[in-house]
């Protein structure tokens, strides 16, 4: 008999390490709720996990099973398990997150007084990051070598007669949260996928960046699988597969809008490269500044920030968007990060670490990557990216529905003065809505600022 260890792979289908340890024999699956590892999480995304953790419960449960769920540290429980079962072997997937990483070492050792042993398997991303090389100076090099691996299809769920028969009446609460929260597990998760390969794949890079249509039809637009994917409510192996094949089996413009979807995966599994090799990833800079740069410590900013209150329109509504969702489309969540680190010059670790506390999908090494990748301290091969707000919204919001949509008092407000607001005299602003925010750095003055301060922190000033 062998213990299949779930962590963050809330599924039966497309399980790497779950059809092992069903090949291998019986299984019998469970769940710890770690406290000290959750609370690193924001209260949504322990919400929502929770949500997932119950809906693969009762999938266990149809198939006259049930997931054996406990609270505590695994290095404890999980020996008691393997003694009061009679376990042969733990099986568990492989994760890179540093605290993922340690507990899995504990168990390692405590299992090792024992008959039984932990077999872990690669399946959180396509390609195992000790295949690649270590480092890798931009996304097309990494890509380049990521793609000449081969990389298989999705793993069916274990046969039901294969997962013991037992019955346990534990589970953990869903707390309440300040948000709603869309249906979790892996058939909600299956559904939102089929919704999207039917009604969006063919039109996602036309689409992806179109924050109108994000107002308009917010699940088609783009996937909005994110909180999914990182819950391990869907297997990146049935993502892959399904869409490369979608795109493989059309031609023309409809296949260079459905290649994109697999190709945007390519970016998750650069971040977690980078954890792999860099487990420091989410405290230090990837590429250290030849000298040291001067962060500025403004808490009014960084409030505002946050609060979606800077007087930058399409700013504000990501944030707004953020707070009130716990996500924040792909564009804006650009766009809000590089005015954090660069107009502001706050440092992108607090930046990242507020994204930790509100999103739903937060993802340990996307979070982290991406910001580094924004914040010119990671893999970007441009010296110094500064996003113009001003300009993106003109590009990808032109008509203004989606700072309407989160920022309602500018309802009124013309487009183009929306659009502009940060360049306005004050006077116009006033007349126009006095109950908006001021802007809180001058558009060129910032820009100016962070350029200069960087290329000092570079030395090429």
């Amino acid at each position: 008999m062998n213990i299949f260890w779930h962590r963050r792979d809330l599924r039966t289908v497309d399980n790497a390490g779950l059809s092992a340890a069903s090949r291998d024999g019986s299984v019998l699956p469970i769940y710890i709720y770690d406290p000290d590892l959750f609370k690193k999480i924001g209260a949504r995304q322990q919400a929502f996990w929770l949500a997932g953790v119950q809906a693969l419960k009762t999938i266990y449960q149809e198939r006259d099973s049930d997931l054996l769920v406990r609270i505590g540290s695994p290095a404890d429980i999980i020996p008691e398990l393997v003694d009061e079962y009679d376990i042969e072997t733990v099986y568990c997937n492989s994760h890179y997150r540093p605290g993922r990483r340690t507990r899995r070492q504990h168990v390692e050792r405590e299992l090792a007084a024992s008959d039984a042993s932990l077999d872990a398997r690669t399946d959180h991303v396509l390609v195992d990051p000790g295949r690649l090389d270590s480092s890798y100076t931009s996304h097309s090099q990494f890509h380049r070598d990521w793609e000449t691996v081969p990389k298989r299809g999705p793993y069916d769920a274990p046969d039901a007669d294969r997962l013991i028969g037992i019955s346990d009446g534990k589970t953990i609460a869903v707390p309440d949260v300040d948000i709603s929260l869309p249906p979790a597990g892996p058939e909600a998760a299956a559904k939102r996928f089929d919704r999207f390969c039917n009604q969006a794949l063919f039109q996602y890079n036309d689409m992806r960046d179109d924050l109108p249509a994000a107002v308009e039809n917010p699940t088609t637009s783009v996937s909005r699988l994110s909180p999914y994917i990182s819950g391990g409510m869907i297997g990146i192996r049935s993502l892959w597969n399904r869409t490369q094949n979608l795109a493989d089996s059309v031609s023309g413009r409809e296949r260079r809008n459905a290649e994109k979807f697999p190709y945007e995966l390519s970016w998750r599994e650069q971040n977690y490269h980078l954890l792999y090799y860099n487990p420091d990833l989410a405290v230090e800079n990837y590429n250290e500044f030849p000298n040291q740069m001067q962060w500025r410590e403004d808490e009014d900013d960084f409030n505002a920030w946050t609060a979606g209150e800077t007087g930058y329109p399409l700013v504000d509504a990501g944030m707004r968007q953020l707070n009130q969702e716990g996500y924040i489309h792909n564009r804006p969540r650009q766009v809000v990060a590089s005015f954090l680190s660069k107009h502001l010059l706050i440092d992108w670790r607090r930046g990242a670490r507020y994204f930790t506390k509100q999103l739903i999908d937060h993802d340990y090494a996307s979070n982290y990557g991406n910001w580094q990748w924004i914040a010119s301290t990671g893999t970007d091969s441009v010296d110094v990216r500064i996003f113009d707000p001003v300009s993106q919204m003109a590009k990808y919001d032109d008509g203004a529905a989606f700072v309407r949509h989160y920022v309602p008092e500018l309802s009124d407000v013309p487009t183009e003065e929306i659009i502009e607001w940060p360049t306005l005299n004050h006077g116009k602003r006033n007349r126009l809505c006095p109950e908006y925010a001021e802007p809180i750095v001058d558009r060129n003055n910032g820009y100016e600022r962070a350029q200069q301060r960087f290329e000092r922190a570079l030395g090429k000033r």
